[in-house]
């Protein structure tokens, strides 16, 4: 892109850096009036207009964010502009310009299928394709949809109308306002908004059914989806709502600010879901629970996705980050309420624990890479903002982060900071330091000096602790796991011991204190900090004796698994001890502690995969690990069971079928042939499945299941059918399903990356799928250009990928990419995993098949 010349420019280049130019210093709006024509859109064109009222600082001409719209008139203050043009995104309107200031525009554009700006989304009912109409405005895509100040900061109340084909249901943020009838046409008003970003202008169109509730404030609270789904698909989500937001309402002292709140399932969306104020949209997935198909895995989804995008309504729209540098103002925090809520709803789910073995794990493996972003990070252009959603950093790291904090002053000040916040800053926009401003104030901390430099510094640190002579010593260093450059940093490591003898934190490079205590010393004890423990010898072996002998945490147990993955992962030890360590673990029962061994088994899969007599004796292992609690709970949900161990019995059947007993192959093959999907148990259905794909013998059994998958409007079976069928052995099964990929009337873009993940980590598809993407990179840009999934593929790949061909192959097709700067930083830390995790196959698989010959 040619960057232009002029100092309102989108672009400047400093020193070959380009540079984000923001609009907002030179026209500040106070108010949109925005009108779009949906009423016929046979020629996916839609005619548009906006009145923008503000104020402007004093300048030869006004810019405004518009991006492949076609202008046809501009008005400023009632008189016609004929000088105008479009520059990059830009509109730019040559007057002077100063104070108040009104300009009207007239727009039309065209809709696309790209799942951002003003777009489609398809279904089917009764045989019949249908369309409803969305937006997705974050990041910056509402200058897709009208010309406006595309900047956070740039807030502003916003007055929407829409004129539609009489007998749809017509969304926006707010309630209508007004209607008007003419002809087959009605023109819907909304009430105006508060004031907000662009980003959170929101509307959708469609033939949609409802279900609704209140909650103890008044507030509306409506589900939304098509009606190719059933209505008690709408409940769950209904149900958690309405809790959601009497919880928020009473933990942040602040009610909910607006008299409505929307929840509607979009047939095809990009992200999981978008915190429109008002009107959430989500994927059909994250927001319907059929309860006659839908697992419990599946309902806490639902209401920790619906309780994320609630805590927005306050975190990221009440209040909103200036500049997308704090973007982790919105997510981080969100990360946690989304646990913190449902988890008062329901105990039993023990979530704070499932925080530790799902966040903390994807913080942890992702933030030991060299060149990993900080959770804030400098915005330098616009194709970074959406490399900015880093699931692992801003979401998993920021929220573990925030976790910490908040451990560290105690959850009453925490609130009362919250509550603090919001009132000082409602409507308006901030940054991390008016956050620990908050904080400090309520809990005479200096949050600030804690939490800058986490926030600032990529990566985190491994503890070292080691006793001798009666003397602990602590020693801090970041914690790499592949090729990385020397690094001096330090944090400020709140230690959280079950020990009261030692401090509070650990801000020096190491300390040594006086340690007589004979018991098992536990570092980070609950797992709300953001690092890794490297026990000595003496240390290790006590907390594995606590182990075996049952005295350890549920949470402890998990954590200490994951660190020796991690410590063997940074060379700090052998991936070979893993084996011996898995031993202690023969007599675990709870589920989430069985996640983290399936994933220490996941990671010794690597080390066999081209020995198969190493990967027979793996297999034997993994069913001699299970067996016990497969006795226990069998294949039938037993009467009065509790869910954890229902969800259990799916992970131990998981590892039995890897075992391949031929006994359990043949009973899940028999529960395929004799029931319907929909009669399978939910927690078994895609192990049933896959079983039928991999061994069974009806070769009709793939056609059946994607079939199924076409016509069923059950997103959690389809879900399931997508893990079943990528699972096959079949070479042509395989390049018939990577033919798929790029068909979108089989496989939606939003489903694309999963379907090729799912693929690439199947060994004997993975080469015909890392081709495919190589084959196919044109059209990858083509459906995820602007999009937040762009860097997934050059991401996930480089997750899988093993070898050095496929290291020099990695490197030959992305390293051109690499200009591209929603792509840079994935290809650089891509390179440098790949190299990691070879290393580390190439050091440890001689230990790991001597160790798997000794059992």
């Amino acid at each position: 892109m040619d960057p232009p010349t002029t100092s309102q420019g989108r672009l400047l280049c400093y020193n070959g850096v380009m540079q984000v130019t923001r609009l907002y210093p030179h026209f500040q709006p106070s108010n949109y009036d925005l009108f779009w024509d949906l009423s016929d859109i046979s020629n996916r064109r839609i005619r548009g207009a906006a009145t923008i009222a503000g104020i402007a600082s004093g300048t030869d001409e006004l810019r405004l964010h518009a991006k492949e719209l076609d202008i046809i008139s501009v008005t400023l203050n009632d008189i016609p502009v004929a000088d105008f043009r479009t520059e990059g995104d830009e509109l730019v309107i040559s007057a002077r310009v100063n104070g108040t200031t009104t300009v009207h525009i007239d727009f039309s554009l065209t809709v696309t299928d790209a799942m951002h700006g003003i777009y489609p989304c398809y279904y089917t009912l009764d045989g019949i394709r249908h369309e409803l109409y969305a937006t997705q405005f974050e990041s910056h895509h509402a200058r897709e949809a009208f010309p406006c100040i595309d900047e956070p900061e740039a807030k502003a109340t916003y007055t929407v109308s829409l004129k539609t084909t009489d007998g749809l249901q017509v969304l926006g943020n707010m309630p209508v306002a007004s209607t008007q009838l003419l002809g087959a046409s009605r023109t819907t008003t909304f009430v105006a908004t508060p004031r907000m970003s662009s980003y959170l202008v929101a509307f959708v169109v469609g033939d949609l059914q409802r279900a609704t509730t209140t909650t103890q404030s008044g507030v509306e609270v409506n589900v939304y989806a098509t009606k190719a789904h059933p209505a008690v698909a709408l409940n769950w989500a209904l149900e958690h709502a309405a809790q959601t937001i009497d919880y928020f309402d009473d933990y942040f002292g602040v009610p909910y600010p607006l008299p409505k709140s929307d929840h509607v399932a979009l047939p095809d969306f990009s992200s999981g879901a978008m915190e429109n104020w008002g009107l959430i949209t989500y994927r059909e997935i994250a927001l319907l629970a059929d309860p006659t198909t839908v697992s419990i895995g599946n309902k806490q989804y639902v209401a920790e996705v619906v309780a994320h995008e609630l805590s927005h309504q306050w975190f990221g729209n009440l209040v909103t980050m200036k500049w997308w540098d704090n973007l982790w103002l919105n997510e981080s925090f969100a990360t946690i309420m989304e646990y913190l809520a449902p988890n008062n709803f329901h105990p039993d789910w023990d979530l704070w624990f499932e925080f530790s073995t799902n966040e903390g794990v994807m913080a942890l493996r992702r933030d030991c890479i060299d060149g990993v972003q900080p959770v804030q990070v400098a915005v330098n252009h616009p194709d970074e903002i959406n490399s900015l959603f880093d699931g692992a950093i801003v979401y998993a790291k920021g929220g573990r982060l925030m976790r910490m904090m908040q451990t560290w002053i105690g959850d009453a000040a925490f609130r009362k900071g919250l509550k603090d916040y919001f009132s000082s800053h409602q409507y308006g926009n901030t940054t991390g330091d008016d956050l620990w401003d908050a904080l400090s104030a309520a809990s005479g901390k200096d949050v600030g000096a804690l939490m800058n430099t986490w926030i600032s510094q990529s990566g985190y640190p491994v503890v070292h602790a080691a006793l001798a002579n009666g003397q602990l010593t602590l020693r801090q260093e970041q914690f790499f796991v592949g090729p990385h450059e020397p690094s001096s940093k330090l944090w400020p490591i709140p230690l959280r011991a079950n020990q009261a003898d030692l401090p509070e934190l650990l801000d020096t490079t190491s300390l040594t204190i006086p340690f007589t205590s004979t018991d098992a010393l536990h570092l980070n004890a609950d797992d709300s900090g953001h690092y890794i423990v490297n026990y000595d010898d003496e240390l290790r072996s006590r907390i594995i004796a606590e182990l075996k002998a049952g005295n350890v945490s549920n949470i402890q147990r998990a954590q200490f698994l994951h660190e020796q993955m991690m410590l063997a992962r940074g060379g700090y030890t052998s991936s070979a001890q893993l084996i011996e360590l898995l031993d202690a673990y023969r007599d675990e029962s709870n589920e989430k502690v069985w996640g983290m061994i399936s994933l220490a088994i996941a990671d010794l899969k690597r080390f066999v995969e081209t020995n198969s007599t190493a990967e027979a004796k793996l297999r034997v292992f993994v069913g001699s690990l299970a067996e016990k609690q497969f006795e226990r709970l069998g294949w039938d949900m037993l009467d009065g069971e509790s869910e954890d161990d229902t969800q259990l019995r799916g992970t131990i059947i998981g590892c039995m079928l890897y075992s391949e007993r031929p006994e359990i192959i043949a009973h899940a093959i028999d529960l395929y042939s004799r029931n319907t999907l929909e009669q399978l148990d939910p927690e078994l259905r895609s192990l049933i499945m896959g079983a039928a794909v991999r061994h069974g013998s009806d070769a009709t059994v793939v056609d059946t299941l994607i079939t199924t998958y076409q016509t069923t409007s059950a997103t959690d079976i389809q879900s399931d059918i997508t893990s079943a069928v990528t699972s096959s052995k079949d070479p042509g099964v395989l390049q018939r399903l990577i033919t798929m990929l790029t068909d979108t009337k089989i496989i939606r873009s939003q489903d694309t990356v999963r379907w090729y993940v799912n693929l690439l980590r199947n060994r004997e598809g993975r080469s015909a799928a890392w081709q495919w993407l190589r084959d196919n990179w044109a059209w990858i840009e083509t459906t995820f250009a602007s999009d937040k999934s762009h860097d997934y593929f050059p991401r996930y790949s480089a997750n899988i990928l093993g070898t050095q061909r496929q290291l020099q192959e990695y490197k030959d097709f992305f390293t051109p990419l690499r200009d591209n700067p929603s792509l840079t930083r994935a290809i650089d830390m891509g390179i440098l995993d790949l190299e990691g995790r070879i290393a580390i196959i190439e050091r440890d698989t001689p230990a790991v098949i001597a160790a798997l010959n000794k059992f």
